[in-house]
């Protein structure tokens, strides 16, 4: 495996963890900020659209740049204020800002996340090196959804989005170590 994939996998496993801290407990959370279960919806909704639009429109830029550590930084960066902006949501409205920060950060790393990971995969392993990368996210989603739980339930929420952004920050600065990739269209 090249070694840029392997740092690239922590800096996603730390993301992932962060990330999932939150999924399985956000409503909880939107209600204990005064919204209910269609808020709650609504805010997951305007993170997705904000993301799906935006990839899609981002991908062709992406194309024409093909900076993708700039990309991937400047992503983690997002993603990481995103997770301390949670610690000062007291109101729906500012969920709703947030969901679209957070969504502008996916529009920001995803077409890179998969540009430099595609570059590094080795061609005779590809199956195998997509599915670490899956396999990863899915234990650290899930290790984080437990510990996040864990975390909400003895401290608070405060705490929890403290917990998430300084995973994120871990993920921020590993993915400052990446470097742009020295081959000519993938392998």
């Amino acid at each position: 495996m090249h070694k840029q994939l392997k740092l690239f996998l922590f800096a996603e496993g730390f993301y992932a963890l962060a990330a999932g801290m939150l999924a399985p407990i956000y409503a909880i959370f939107v209600q204990r900020i005064g919204g209910d279960i269609l808020e709650a919806g609504a805010a997951w909704a305007i993170f997705m659209i904000v993301s799906g639009i935006g990839v899609l429109l981002m991908g062709k830029v992406h194309d024409k740049i093909s900076k993708d550590k700039l990309f991937l930084v400047a992503g983690y960066a997002m993603r990481s204020l995103g997770f301390l902006g949670y610690y000062f949501v007291s109101n729906v409205a500012q969920m709703f800002m947030l969901q679209i920060l957070l969504g502008l950060s996916v529009v920001i790393i995803s077409p890179a996340t998969y540009s430099f990971y595609s570059k590094h995969v080795n061609s005779k392993k590809r199956a195998f090196e997509w599915s670490l990368w899956e396999g990863m996210w899915y234990i650290a989603q899930g290790s984080g959804a437990l510990a996040g739980g864990f975390l909400a339930s003895l401290y608070g929420f405060k705490t929890l989005f403290l917990a998430m952004f300084g995973y994120s920050i871990v993920s921020l600065i590993i993915a400052t170590q990446l470097r742009e990739s020295e081959l000519k269209n993938g392998m």
